[in-house]
């Protein structure tokens, strides 16, 4: 069964929202640690991440998965010991 935008949005706000406010919260933490994290390439992650959500690009879910994973490697067996 297909459901309509409306019914998606309806039946999936209060969800998405508790996430939306579980990753402002990660963020205000970092901010009254008052100091930079040690993984700055990390929170350059995080950020990028962010902005992708908030752009007008379809495919979103498939582009977080890139943007948070590994280049392929063709060696990765012999480097993964597999």
């Amino acid at each position: 069964m297909t459901r309509t935008a409306d019914e998606i949005l309806k039946q999936e706000f209060l969800e998405v929202r508790a996430k939306l406010l579980e990753i402002g919260a990660f963020f205000d933490r970092l901010h009254r640690a008052g100091n930079e994290p040690l993984s700055d390439q990390q929170l350059d992650l995080l950020r990028q991440g962010c902005r992708l959500l908030n752009d007008e690009e379809p495919e979103k879910a498939a582009r977080l998965q890139l943007l948070f994973s590994r280049p392929y490697d063709q060696d990765w067996r012999s480097e993964w010991g597999v």
